[in-house]
């Protein structure tokens, strides 16, 4: 096929319709190749990217892949183009689409299991069953629809599910933060995941946006189907079953104990399986993991991770700054940012999984302590745009030598988050000119927190360390030169958010493996190798290649 790149098209030009975009695309492809209209067979959207610096036209800036009738040679049509314009941004391409592996012969010695059905351990598993390999899926939280209903009664009870909730459960923690997809990182294998979420149902935008997300809302659904296609390979999910203890028997993994609850009688069993390989993608919130795994002896270190709060602003405000006359335009949708300061100090604040037209919602995990997240739906339809509004804790932060540490820091500003709402995961909330004056806060102006709990206004940097607050209170005039909504005094903070990626690091080899016990593959966010959806996913695939690398 040839592909053209840095194709640009106005936004006024489009109406949201495929055809129009399609034919727009015809009519630019037509000239830039210089040939009929009627010669151009197919067009594969690969990116779709927003350059809203001219606000006077935004435009869609497109790479597309073409296939060309029959009487034309592609190879002479490109070779022309270079040589009488020096095009840059046509070429020929004919790439082997990365693929998941096909049944192989594997020596019979015993199951392999996957702890944690997030999208490492969804992602791990599919290409592991279908090499042939039946792994068995441990999840300690329910499957997506039951989960779905769960969090749905904390959010309106307070009632927390300490094994099932937006932490845990399938599809992991990000089945309930919008679904983002876009990542930072490269790899062969984005393209064959965005291809596995649309055949279980994402729409196929996905495929060719340069921000995709999928939407909570239609997420669980997703992950359900990508069971689906596990099971259909040959392997095994059981939900509501955790990892109890790991079994090491002469620095290799022997065994593990499997400890399943019926949500419904409350019956608690538990199984010991024998066998050598585990992959541990349990999260960065499985802290009963972390210290079982401690306790055990497995190589682990302490990683810098982020914590602060949630912040929000009208829609309306960040769309009219980032698009200009164009906003609301539904071919843009709700405008996305992502910030980033540097300070003198040598520390650094950044918005963290931003969620346009989204909502701050309750993702704890263990009681009596509130933790924050964002959420959008797949419109992005709400009145606010919430993100993270984090700095870093660096190993040097945290006192002594454990390397647990930054876990207890997590639990100890969750649970002052806590008291400082009055208990029922009430979250502790403030006005953004208040924090930056030290005062406490006594109630909303044109932001209304959308925290479904409910909000105790105060002084949310009562509940995290100096150095994060103090941070953050200097990082946030700085964001407003970028973004002016920042520099509004009443912008809301919703306390504490905590969990935007683990605080401790499984050591393993170039071989995935973990450094001192063979046999385990620590993968995606919980191993502290991944952030985000499609990292997690990228690190589940590789580690499956390893795996099988090993057996063959």
């Amino acid at each position: 096929m040839v592909e053209v790149s840095g194709i640009r098209i106005p936004v006024g030009r489009l109406d949201g319709t495929d055809s129009r975009e399609l034919t727009a695309l015809r009519r630019a492809l037509s000239k830039k190749l210089r040939i009929q209209q009627s010669q151009i067979v197919l067009i594969e959207r690969r990116r779709r990217s927003i350059d809203a610096r001219k606000h006077g036209e935004v435009q869609l800036i497109y790479t597309v892949r073409v296939s060309l009738a029959p009487e034309l040679d592609e190879k002479e049509l490109v070779d022309g183009l270079v040589a009488k314009d020096g095009a840059k941004n046509v070429r020929l391409v004919d790439e082997k689409p990365a693929s998941y592996p096909s049944p192989i012969a594997l020596p019979d010695d015993g199951p392999t299991i996957v702890v944690g059905a997030g999208c490492a351990g969804l992602f791990c598993a599919l290409s592991l069953a279908r090499a042939g390999l039946r792994p068995l899926v441990v999840e300690r939280g329910d499957n997506a629809s039951r989960r779905t209903r769960v969090v749905v009664r904390h959010t309106r009870t307070g009632e927390l599910d300490p094994e099932s909730n937006i932490q845990f459960g399938v599809g992991g923690a990000g089945t309930f933060s919008d679904g983002k997809l876009q990542t930072g990182t490269k790899s062969p294998y984005h393209r064959l995941i965005l291809q596995t979420f649309v055949d279980a149902g994402a729409d196929q935008r996905i495929l060719w946006e340069a921000k995709p997300h999928i939407g909570s809302d239609v997420l669980p659904e997703v992950v359900t189907r990508i069971v689906s296609m596990i099971e259909e390979a040959g392997g095994e999910l059981r939900c509501r079953c955790r990892l109890r203890e790991l079994e090491i028997s002469n620095g290799k993994v022997s065994a593990v104990v499997l400890e399943s609850h019926d949500p419904t009688t409350g019956i608690v069993s538990e199984e010991r399986i024998p066998c050598s390989r585990v992959v541990l993608a349990c999260g960065h919130s499985a802290r009963d993991v972390f210290e079982m795994l401690h306790e055990r002896g497995v190589s682990m270190e302490r990683k810098t991770f982020a914590m602060g709060v949630r912040i929000e602003h009208l829609q309306a405000d960040v769309d009219g700054q980032l698009y200009g006359k164009e906003a609301g335009n539904p071919v843009l949708g709700a405008a996305p940012y992502k910030l980033a300061v540097h300070l003198p100090s040598g520390r650094s604040a950044f918005s963290f999984c931003m969620c346009p037209g989204g909502y701050v919602v309750s993702a704890a995990s263990e009681p009596g302590g509130v933790v924050t997240n964002g959420m959008s739906l797949s419109d992005r339809a709400g009145k606010n745009a919430n993100a993270g509004l984090l700095a870093n804790v660096f190993p040097t932060d945290l006192p002594g030598d454990d390397v647990l540490a930054g876990v207890e820091l997590q639990r100890a500003c969750e649970r002052a988050a806590f008291a400082a709402g009055g208990g029922g995961y009430v979250a502790p909330a403030q006005l953004v000119g208040d924090f930056l004056q030290g005062a406490k806060s006594s109630g909303p102006g044109s932001v209304e927190p959308t925290y479904l709990r409910g909000v105790a206004w105060g002084d949310v940097s009562s509940c995290l360390p100096s150095y994060v607050s103090d941070t953050i209170r200097a990082a946030i005039p700085e964001m407003a030169h970028k973004l002016h909504c920042y520099g509004k005094r009443d912008g809301v903070l919703t306390g504490v958010e905590t969990r935007s990626s683990s605080p401790v690091r499984i050591t393993r080899g170039s071989d995935y493996q973990s450094v001192n016990v063979a046999g385990l593959w620590p993968v995606g966010e919980g191993a502290g190798y991944a952030g985000g959806i499609m990292s997690a996913a990228t690190d589940g695939l590789n580690a499956a290649d390893a795996i099988l690398r090993s057996l063959v």
